[in-house]
């Protein structure tokens, strides 16, 4: 077994919740407010309101807020979410208090370090989380949401979903059971506003009323000649054909599951992820020090742009027979170490550590070398 030196030193910032906000120069708008977006690839179509801010997301996701504002979402008329802290970035975890306390507390790997990504898969099993996510990427003008593309909430999709809701049997609740929210005998409110919503041009041929098994039973069969068909007639054939069609392109609940829904989900997060990580490195990748050198050395985070704020630091020498860990300092990013092995030894130092600005953590590694 691998054995590890671990030091980790924790800071609590005091109304953290409400500090998430603060951004550095990537969330600028160009004016004083700040530019959030809904997950990496981004959220078209959602209505969104703050203390002082309104407006829908663009196509990159992107909404406006003042740093310690909350967030309500809607599409057109149906309400989905109040009380989202704003922030840089937003996915649909964070859409509800319960998995965001969830994505608060990090769990361990394998390294015996700090991590936000086994904590993201946990909350994924949440059952109003996946309910809210499928039922979204349902309204998705194409039915497939495809790897790099975002979700696209078109206008016309938002009227007819607003046409709609009020002839619904009963609000749309994503709380339910899965079996509830996606129930089709009798169906679900949420299947019922999927029904509803023609994904076509208003003029195609899917957005008509499908004909009635009357219409189908009163047409004249289709002759089996060709010469003997009349162009201007339809025929039942041709009518329970059209029917079948129309019936066919109505999307239901069943046309994305749980699965789907967490590889697209999981996907928006490790590209998040990895935008956060790219703001940061150490001051040196690689270093080389004497076996007789024993003396403290340092390996410091940095930040593109400057700025370094850290709330949580961790450090791990993978090899602590040959590199020890003396110390790690959340405030300034430092973690010192020093030389314990022979020459020809080497170790990897692990420095895991988490922006006071985002509940991610971030990974960096320094190889030492002893010569």
């Amino acid at each position: 077994m691998r054995s590890v030196h671990r030091i980790r030193l924790t800071f609590t910032l005091l109304g953290a919740l409400a500090l998430s906000g603060c951004l550095d120069d990537n969330g600028s708008s160009g004016d004083d407010t700040s530019t959030g977006q809904v997950n990496f690839n981004g959220f078209n179509g959602l209505s969104y309101q703050t203390a002082s801010q309104s407006g829908a997301t663009n196509p990159a996701g992107e909404f406006r807020y003042y740093p310690g504002e909350t967030l309500t979402f809607s599409v057109g008329d149906l309400p989905l979410v109040s009380g989202v802290p704003a922030r840089q970035h937003i996915t649909l975890l964070e859409f509800f208090e319960t998995t965001r306390t969830e994505l608060q507390t990090p769990m361990v790997d394998e390294e015996g370090l700090s991590t936000h990504t086994l904590t993201e898969q946990q909350v994924l099993e949440n059952t109003t989380l996946m309910n809210l996510s499928r039922f979204l990427m349902l309204l998705n003008w194409s039915q497939n949401v495809a790897e790099g593309e975002g979700v696209d909430i078109r206008d016309r999709v938002i009227a007819q979903l607003n046409a709609a809701l009020p002839d619904l049997t009963a609000p749309i609740d994503f709380s339910v059971s899965e079996s509830e929210f996606t129930a089709t005998d009798p169906m679900s409110p949420a299947n019922q506003l999927l029904a509803a919503i023609c994904f076509y041009p208003e003029d195609d041929e899917l957005c008509e009323e499908p004909p009635t098994q009357e219409e189908i039973d009163n047409a004249p069969p289709r002759p089996e000649n060709d010469e003997d068909r009349d162009p201007d007639i339809e025929y039942s054939e041709d009518l329970q054909a059209k029917k079948d069609r129309i019936e066919n392109a109505v999307r239901t609940m069943e046309d994305i599951d749980s699965e789907d829904a967490q590889i697209y989900l999981t996907r928006e997060l490790k590209a998040i992820s990895t935008t956060v990580a790219n703001r940061y490195f150490l001051d040196e990748d690689v270093a080389s020090h004497p076996a007789t050198d024993t003396a403290l050395k340092q390996v410091a985070v940095r930040k593109i742009g400057g700025g370094l704020s850290l709330a949580e630091l961790e450090a791990i020498s993978t090899r602590p027979q040959d590199v020890q860990i003396h110390s790690a300092d959340w405030q300034s990013g430092k973690v010192e170490y020093f030389v314990a092995g022979p020459s020809g030894g080497e170790s990897e130092l692990l420095l895991s550590f988490r922006p006071e600005d985002t509940y991610r953590w971030v990974r960096k590694q320094l190889r030492v070398i002893i010569r």
